[in-house]
């Protein structure tokens, strides 16, 4: 009855990994609570970095269970988010116009006034925390 979903790769996950000690490759994998423990702890002190190393397979499948693949790919919006996050250049790429501009323009803004950065910060974190989730509900959307 359900086909199996690729949503995640395997690939972008242990690309992430290389720079898991900071949380990135179990926040792309969905596990929030515990890439902010990696996050705070680098990696636990990199021996949860090193395991991660074999559990990356199950989070991979666990992911692909969870998350509805759509139109939108997670992975391009993980990278998005991992390489341009502060110029909202993911929010573009999923159709969120509005909100990719603005966080642009509080980029920009925040060369010229450095407490913007606090806001560009906080949208950062806020899309870091919720990006599958994001990116599921307009896949779930697109089925309808």
């Amino acid at each position: 009855m359900n086909a199996q979903r690729d949503t995640h790769s395997k690939l972008v996950g242990y690309l992430l990994w290389i720079i898991g000690f900071t949380g990135a490759h179990r926040f792309y994998y969905g596990k929030t609570l515990t890439g902010a423990l990696w996050f705070c702890t680098l990696g636990l002190l990199g021996l949860g970095w090193l395991i991660d190393i074999f559990l990356i397979p199950g989070m991979d499948r666990a992911a692909d269970q969870r998350y509805t693949s759509g139109s939108i790919d997670y992975s391009v919006a993980w990278l998005l988010l991992a390489f341009f996050g502060a110029l909202g250049i993911h929010r573009l790429y999923m159709g969120k116009i509005t909100s990719g501009l603005i966080l642009m323009g509080l980029s920009g803004c925040a060369m010229i006034l450095p407490p913007m950065a606090i806001i560009v910060l906080l949208a950062y974190l806020h899309d870091l925390f919720t990006l599958n989730a994001q990116v599921d509900d307009l896949n779930r959307t697109d089925r309808r």
